[in-house]
């Protein structure tokens, strides 16, 4: 169904609730395993290592497929696939509940976070093409609070599933929650939804697919791996060789381009400088899913606190980023394109501020809780900003490919910095305190995010040359 029909949808608000119910599963999977690493370092005897990759390896699956997936959707129908991938989605669940040893799980893992980067680019690709544009900043604001709902049960809901113990499980129901949530979604979708796609039918790009799997692959385990192998030869020889794959991607994906076909990610869309600079943005605040390693890991394994406990402590923070993607439209309303500006701004002091409170060796009181409320505005504003931003003036056949690449960027950055910043802490960790680690952590990332918020400020001037419509 081509655009102009897909905007008159009278039921577009219902589709958009159910699309939302499968985009809550992907960021839930990847915050509420946080609350549960304990638990399975105990239950299964994994590394810190280990531990990091159960996280980085559904990340990585994800940044990986999720282009491919965008790709599926404009061949076979968005609608299609997205049930497909939350079927998948809801069976890796299951398999990942079923794990025996650190291994399966961390397989699981990666087939879950394949599944999720079929259905993911569905929801972006939809919305663009199903809402008027005059409609598109309050869906992707409640798309983009449906991320801080996710962040809240995540931590809250993981925190009591492990306490519960039901029919003796630990940290095995944080996974089996998907199952009926995947089921209610995919009945309600299958009649709710329309199918959509673009006029043209796009092949899979094959080449590109292995070549960009390669790359980052070779690069993140490296760096997830080299600091409790010691920092091997072999992991400097894989991420050159990760450079070089990454070279490779970009030459082939200009061969298939000349020869007529459909490359994996359109690479003309990289020579606008205001998209290019806006998936820079969404990359380095996407690094703030370390946040969501480090924090819970200090306050379990440096403190004491059990599952629950520190699940509640990141209310404050879950809270803001709730509530920030509906303060978002009127930002948007008001200020136009500096409302990711300030959402930065809040994100970046109310990061440095938790590093200076727990650096003060302070409990954690009121003035943390601020200062974690603070950055989660900020977090929950920036989401939706840079989201509708990066897709401004696109056209709708591009949708697709546009979507996927945002969520790429989404994916990457969430992974690399849970690898990175991961590594760091546990690095400090063996060296120092806790506290040491969680704070030096911390101010990193504020310092991402200051980076990123000094690129929002160059964004006006990439929008006025590439003459988009604010």
């Amino acid at each position: 169904m081509e655009a102009k029909r897909m905007t008159a949808w009278p039921r577009r608000w219902w589709a958009l609730t159910v699309l939302c119910m499968g985009a809550f599963l992907s960021p839930l999977d990847f915050f509420i395993v946080n609350v549960a690493l304990p638990g399975i370092r105990s239950g299964l005897h994994a590394s810190a290592a280990s531990l990091q990759l159960v996280i980085a390896g559904y990340g990585a699956a994800y940044a990986v497929c999720v282009v491919t997936g965008g790709r599926l959707g404009d061949m076979y129908g968005r609608k299609r696939v997205f049930i497909v991938g939350m079927v998948l989605f809801t069976l890796t669940s299951a398999l990942c509940a079923l794990a025996v040893n650190v291994e399966w799980l961390i397989a699981a893992r990666v087939m879950q976070g394949m599944s999720a980067a079929m259905l993911a680019p569905q929801v972006l690709s939809t919305i663009r093409v199903i809402f008027p544009v005059a409609e598109q900043p309050a869906a992707m604001g409640i798309f983009g609070a449906v991320f801080g709902l996710a962040a809240i049960a995540g931590q809250l809901l993981g925190g009591m599933l492990i306490r519960a113990e039901i029919f003796g499980f630990t940290w095995e129901s944080v996974f089996m929650i998907n199952i009926p949530v995947g089921i209610i979604t995919c009945i309600t979708g299958m009649y709710i939804l329309k199918e959509n796609r673009p006029p043209e039918r796009q092949q899979p790009d094959l080449p590109g697919m292995l070549l960009i799997t390669a790359a980052l692959l070779l690069f993140i385990c490296p760096v997830i791996l080299g600091r409790e192998a010691h920092w091997p030869v072999w992991t400097f020889v894989s991420m050159a060789l990760s450079a070089v794959a990454g070279v490779w991607f970009v030459k082939t994906e200009q061969r298939v381009l000349q020869q007529g076909g459909s490359p994996l990610i359109y690479l003309p869309l990289l020579r606008d400088p205001y998209f290019v600079r806006s998936l820079i943005i969404i990359f380095l605040y996407n690094h703030t899913a370390a946040f969501f390693l480090v924090y819970p890991y200090y306050l379990q394994n440096g403190l004491h606190w059990d599952a629950l406990a520190a699940g509640f402590s990141v209310l404050p923070y879950a809270a803001g980023f709730f509530a920030g993607p509906l303060i978002s439209p009127l930002l948007a309303r008001r200020t136009g394109i500096y409302a990711a500006g300030a959402g930065q701004m809040l994100l970046s002091i109310g990061l440095m501020g938790a590093a200076t409170v727990l650096w003060l060796d302070a409990p954690p009181g009121w003035a943390l809780k601020a200062a974690l409320f603070v950055a989660g505005i900020g977090h929950g504003i920036v989401m939706p900003s840079m989201v509708r931003l990066a897709m401004v003036g696109m056209e709708e056949h591009m949708a697709g490919q546009a979507s996927g690449m945002v969520s790429t960027a989404i994916q990457v950055g969430s992974v690399l910095g849970v690898a990175l910043l991961g590594t760091l802490f546990f690095a400090l960790l063996d060296r120092y305190t806790g506290i040491v680690a969680v704070t030096v952590t911390l101010a990193c990332l504020a310092c991402i995010q200051g980076i990123a918020l000094m690129m929002v400020f160059f964004l006006k001037s990439a929008l006025t040359s590439s003459g988009k419509i604010k």
